[in-house]
């Protein structure tokens, strides 16, 4: 159960950072909603990962996904620029998930 309450959080947390930009500034009650309700889901959700893996290494995969999920979908549905250097360094990101996943203990 270990992954997919780290999966569960990240989805939540890449959801409640796009929620809060459809808000308006927490403006619109709907999407504000949305962002206090999946920010609170993200963290329960990181919370029970946390039972069996490192700390360290499972904020680490949550905030590093998370960033590259809300970066992407910056870049897709909010047409944000998507420059070389941008592109480079979400592809960065995602290989230090992918060396953190792999360098740590199973959960």
């Amino acid at each position: 159960m270990t992954p997919i309450f780290l999966v569960l959080a990240i989805v939540f947390e890449a959801g409640w950072a796009i929620a809060m930009k459809l808000s308006d500034g927490l403006r619109k009650p709907g999407p504000a909603a949305a962002t206090a309700v999946m920010y609170l889901l993200s963290v329960v959700f990181l919370s029970q990962a946390t039972k069996k893996l490192d700390v360290g290494m499972a904020y680490a995969i949550w905030a590093g996904a998370g960033a590259v999920i809300i970066a992407v979908a910056g870049i897709v549905y909010f047409k944000e620029p998507a420059g070389a250097i941008k592109l480079a360094s979400i592809g960065l990101v995602v290989a230090g998930i992918a060396g953190l996943g792999l360098s740590g203990r199973p959960g």
